[in-house]
């Protein structure tokens, strides 16, 4: 078997041949500690014994439920080297999605980071009826807990090395017994449009992917990249995470979403993949920072970026003088490799971010292929445009524009009931439920099967590419289109909060709270302009005056919209939009 038939074999030769080398680092009190390839092994070899000891082998599933660290990626290995499936649960999911993720996969034992998350098991541990174990990784806050069903990591992993060390050769059979057609990982899609499901993606579909991104982009072991995603989103994990550790490429993991902006400063990545949501951010702080700066420096950074836009003969020098200090004030002045993905990105923002001189490339795929269908070329932006399919799958358009995905890298099928029912057309063909078009080999995404806007005119209006401009600005974080049945368009917008209280405390105007501030009449104001440069066609807008956090339900663990449940819930705002046009 070579080192890449399997996720296990490839770690594996990694670790025995590169042991004393940095592949992952943790920030925690404040200072970076490098983890090498035999520290990740060592703790990857206790688990996974330590899980074979407890029973669990070939098709069982075990769970990880935490933030992106460590313990989450050693814990993970150790899952598909024990033989078993490995499922990634989101962190911000309530105790009533936990549960139903929990229960239709079957999974036995689970992972929990800390006392949060065990609370919100323990709260549904009835409705899990085949979960066995709940391991915990830190037990801060957890001294005087006693449990049955429970026990720590430490205690866990322990209990596997003493295992290891009296059988060493059990380890390295475990390794060799797992086959490329085996289920390795259980992945849940996003649920913007329906319920989610269960995806099963064996070794060989994740191995194609990884081999295949790795040789596609060229990263390398020269490279460092920024883990900030939850690994339970499944693009992170293989085009992030598994290619990283395939290249050899350091994964930096922060210390906190919350320091994301600082820890890009102190890494100051080569390689970067990110949520539409980040890079939005990102360009907010240099729109509101350039708002905020003298009028000499406004004017030479639109100076720059004027000269840099239209490639004149001093594009060089305005990128010596200014846009390359803008790169470092966010930390991607040594940026080579750029990708945004998971949700839909306007190209607005991907053109603003290639003035920067950052090849912002965007990356399609659905969870039923590991995340990665079509990744767009370094040197063009349509509007909509994905780019060409991956040299080692095919796009093609069905029935009413859907676009159909075929490959090695398509997943093995659905799980459901402890197996795995096909998830494909006979001749091999997955729908996606999104809808596209190829033009010159390459994919263009116009929306998802049934969230056109039929307006009372008998037109249909895809909402993509209206919201994805609209969230170009710096004061608004998300919007959504309505208008179904009515005789115009219209918008909720949900706020950028810390830019609009800048904005807000800048000119002295009052706000007590969250409420307060989207009632303030200069704040309704600032929204309006903001939609009349981005959407001109609208008849009318509300402003949603919740913040939006990730454990929400109205976002995906990706800050993705669920559509329905956004339209459902705020149905009386909507209706107060037309009242008043």
């Amino acid at each position: 078997m070579n080192d890449t038939s399997t996720v296990p074999t490839m770690i594996w030769s990694r670790v025995t041949t590169l042991g004393p080398v940095t592949i992952l680092r943790k920030k925690d009190r404040g200072i970076w500690q490098a983890i090498s390839w035999a520290q990740l092994g060592s703790r990857m070899r206790a688990i996974g014994t330590a899980l074979a000891e407890f029973g669990l082998g070939k098709g069982d599933v075990a769970g990880i439920l935490g933030e992106t660290g460590p313990d989450w990626i050693a814990i993970d290995l150790a899952i598909q080297a024990a033989g078993c499936i490995s499922l990634g649960l989101a962190p911000s999911d309530n105790s009533d999605a936990t549960a139903a993720t929990l229960a239709a996969s079957g999974c036995r034992v689970l992972f929990v980071e800390n006392e949060e998350q065990l609370d919100k098991v323990l709260h549904i541990r009835e409705r899990c009826p085949a979960l066995a174990r709940v391991v915990i990784m830190d037990m801060k806050g957890l001294r005087e807990f006693a449990d049955p069903l429970c026990e720590s990591l430490a205690v866990f992993s322990a209990r596997g090395a003493a295992i290891d060390d009296g059988n060493p050769a059990a380890w390295d059979a475990a390794i060799a017994a797992v086959a490329p057609a085996d289920i390795a990982v259980l992945a849940a899609t996003s649920g913007t449009s329906e319920a989610p499901r269960l995806v099963a993606l064996s070794h060989a579909n994740l191995m194609t992917q990884i081999a295949g991104v790795a040789q596609l982009t060229g990263q390398t072991a020269d490279d460092e990249r920024l883990g900030f995603l939850p690994l339970s989103l499944i693009t992170e994990r293989v085009f992030g995470l598994y290619v990283a550790l395939f290249a050899g490429t350091v994964s930096n993991l922060v210390e906190s979403a919350e320091t994301v902006p600082e820890n890009l400063r102190e890494v100051r990545p080569t390689v970067m993949f990110a949520i539409p949501r980040i890079w939005e951010k990102l360009y907010a702080t240099v729109s509101v920072g350039t708002a905020g700066a003298s009028w000499v420096q406004r004017a030479l950074y639109g100076w720059a970026m004027g000269q840099a836009k239209s490639d004149s003969a001093l594009a060089g020098v305005a990128d010596a003088l200014v846009i390359r200090s803008v790169r470092a004030a966010i930390g991607l002045d040594r940026l080579r490799l750029a990708f945004v993905g998971a949700a839909p990105v306007s190209a607005e923002l991907v053109r603003w971010y290639r003035t920067l001189g950052i090849s912002l490339r965007e990356v399609y795929g659905v969870t039923e292929c590991g995340g990665i269908a079509a990744v767009s070329p370094a040197d063009t932006i349509r509007p909509g445009a994905v780019g060409a399919p991956v040299p080692w799958g095919e796009v093609a358009i069905g029935d009413g524009g859907e676009v159909l995905l075929r490959g090695p890298h398509v997943c093995a099928g659905l799980w459901r009931n402890g197996e795995v029912q096909p998830a494909t057309h006979a001749d091999g063909w997955f729908p996606t439920g999104d809808i596209g078009r190829l033009e010159s080999g390459q994919l263009t995404l116009v929306g998802r099967v049934g969230e056109a806007i039929a307006t009372a005119d008998g037109r249909e209006v895809m909402p993509a590419e209206f919201e994805s401009l609209i969230k170009l600005s710096p004061f608004i974080a998300d919007a959504v289109l309505v208008g179904a049945g009515r005789a115009a368009l219209g918008c909720l917008v949900m706020l950028e909060h810390d830019a609009v209280e800048k904005w807000a405390q800048d000119r002295n105007i009052p706000f007590t709270s969250s409420a307060s501030l989207v009632r303030a009449e200069a704040v309704v104001a600032l929204i309006a302009g903001e939609l009349a440069q981005r959407a001109p066609a609208l008849s009318g807008f509300r402003i949603v005056a919740q913040r939006i956090e990730p454990e929400d339900p109205e976002v995906t663990p990706a800050m993705r919209l669920r559509r329905r449940f956004v339209l459902s819930k705020y149905e009386a705002l909507i209706d107060d939009i037309y009242r008043a046009a």
